[in-house]
């Protein structure tokens, strides 16, 4: 694919759906002017995200919205030539909500991921997703993670042995209660070693976005960040809302990076650990 500049994002989106597409648009020309081929948003761009994983928050819920309705449709309107990856509340068709991702370009949606892993307060209001899968865009395999989600090894490993060697992951991660300070905030050092981590122990480019600012009380670490295959971050903005870019060559610095140790490959099914699956790339 050679060098391809990814875009990644902090920022703030609540309820007002209008507002949010505005800035899906203003994001999104930002990303194109400066030459990037993929844009990763945040968990809850369209509509906001569960804002209280300590308990339920049942009174101020986001929108639950048609995975096929109006306003994806004006994402991909708004994506163009980019591919961008997005998080929003997805209707069931019997109820169901779904913490759910798509990922789009101008062409129509190239992949779709409804969370895993709920917290339990998520859990009483959210219908978990089954599964994790890989697929093709425009600026090569990609996958797609959901926030917690990043704190276990297996939904990574599962998207990088199905082929991805981009992994998005879309977040609204909140800073520790009551810690006074970001160096001594837990939620922040977790956000950013689980970010390294999944990049290094799998071997692909990650791509972590998160929201940032307040809202209904619950404050955002923004920290959003591109990490290498190596574990090193390449780009990543502060606290405060930011849209960040960096150049990477995503099949040589994998390909670098598994010459002397591929982790994939080297896993041992016998000890419980499952082998990785077989990808022909397209």
């Amino acid at each position: 694919m050679g060098l391809s500049r990814i875009a990644t994002v902090a920022a703030h989106f609540g309820r007002d759906l209008t507002f949010g597409l505005g800035r899906v648009a203003a994001l999104a020309e930002e990303a194109r002017q400066a030459r990037a081929a993929v844009l990763v948003l945040p968990d809850g761009t369209l509509g906001g995200s569960f804002t209280d994983f300590g308990r339920a928050d049942p009174e101020q819920p986001a929108p639950a919205l048609d995975p096929d309705g109006p306003e994806v449709r004006e994402v991909v309107k708004l994506a163009g030539d980019l591919v961008v990856c997005f998080g929003y509340t997805e209707a069931g068709e019997h109820g169901e909500r779904y913490s759910a991702a798509a990922c789009v370009s101008g062409d129509g949606v190239l992949g779709r991921h409804r969370k895993v892993h709920l917290s339990p307060a998520e859990a009483v209001y959210r219908t978990p997703g089954r599964g994790f899968t890989a697929f093709d865009t425009p600026a090569g395999r990609l996958g797609m993670l959901a926030d917690y989600e990043k704190a276990f090894p297996e939904p990574a490993h599962t998207l990088a042995a199905d082929g991805a060697g981009i992994l998005a992951c879309l977040c609204s991660w909140a800073t520790g209660s009551r810690t006074p300070t970001r160096a001594r905030d837990r939620q922040a050092r977790l956000f950013d070693v689980y970010d390294c981590v999944r990049a290094a122990e799998n071997q692909v480019v990650f791509v972590s976005a998160n929201q940032a600012g307040v809202l209904h009380g619950t404050r955002f670490l923004g920290s959003a960040k591109v990490v290498g295959p190596d574990g090193t971050t390449r780009a990543k903005t502060g606290s405060r809302a930011g849209l960040v870019i960096a150049e990477i060559d995503v099949d040589a610095e994998i390909a670098a990076a598994r010459r002397a140790r591929h982790h994939l490959e080297e896993r041992k099914p016998e000890a419980g650990v499952s082998a990785p699956h077989s990808h022909e790339t397209k």
